[in-house]
């Protein structure tokens, strides 16, 4: 963790006050109030220019927020291109490696290491939790079928045009959008938030950031802030597993059952 002369409570109001800028900083960039948006973003770099004291982190929510800048301006900009809606999507999925590329600015100047969670999960370790221990395999089976369930509800709905553009298109959006938010969320950003502060501090800051960030592609609130949950179960994957992969697969087929049942980016 970086080092900090000041007491525990006053890290603590300080860590809280820095995260509260970054997620208003993506709420405000997601509705498109980009200069009420430079608010936040002008109060951390002053705290990053003004005190060493978690420098690395504050820098990580800046090029973050500068990133989602320019994540957002980018939309505006291909959403004249005369392209299908789904490819409008795709594209849009695309440009959160903006996003990723300024957290690996933020890191390249902070002089850190990039760390993944890009290990192979252990097949053989076990998961402990505070009565009970499980086999990693039988956990991520467990996990794995537990996301299929989001397939259930198209036993019941006949609406749903499954024609082999849409079932190509669901494929290639999940693929996309669940490889580039885990390497965003967990990949990037939750390894180098724990490596400088605490892990209950980094799973928060990731899962309701995860969350909020879907409001910039139209998600409701209520619903974003749902996500988050989300955000909390694959963090926890990851850091159980030490590893990102098994997070990215619940990702996929969590993705692929929502766009199946018509429930997001459906005309």
């Amino acid at each position: 963790m970086e080092g900090c002369p000041i007491q525990p409570f006053k890290r603590h109001i300080f860590l809280s006050i820095a995260g509260c800028l970054f997620f208003s900083g993506i709420v405000l960039f997601s509705y498109r109030l980009f200069m009420w948006g430079m608010l936040p973003v002008s109060i951390l770099l002053f705290i990053t220019l003004l005190t060493p004291v978690y420098r690395s982190t504050v820098s990580l929510f800046l090029f973050f927020l500068a990133g989602t800048l320019l994540f957002q301006l980018g939309t505006g900009y291909y959403s004249e291109w005369d392209i299908s809606e789904e490819m409008k999507i795709i594209v849009n999925r695309s440009l959160l490696l903006l996003i990723i590329c300024g957290l690996l600015l933020s890191l390249l100047f902070s002089r850190q290491k990039v760390f993944l969670f890009a290990a192979i999960p252990n097949w053989q370790k076990r998961i402990v939790f505070p009565y009970h221990s499980i086999k990693l395999s039988y956990f991520l089976l467990i996990g794995l079928i537990g996301s299929t369930t989001i397939f259930i509800p198209l036993l019941f709905t006949e609406t749903i045009p499954f024609t082999t553009s849409f079932v190509l298109y669901g494929l290639s959006f999940s693929v996309l959008n669940a490889i580039l938010e885990e390497l965003l969320w967990r990949g990037v950003m939750l390894s180098s938030l724990k490596r400088n502060v605490s892990t209950l501090y980094a799973v928060l800051i990731t899962s309701i950031g995860f969350g909020l960030l879907h409001l910039s592609i139209g998600i409701p609130v209520i619903i974003s802030l749902l996500f988050s949950l989300g955000g909390l179960f694959y963090a926890f994957v990851v850091l159980k597993t030490n590893s990102i992969y098994p997070a990215i697969l619940f990702h996929f087929m969590i993705n692929l059952g929502m766009v199946w049942n018509g429930w997001i980016f459906i005309e």
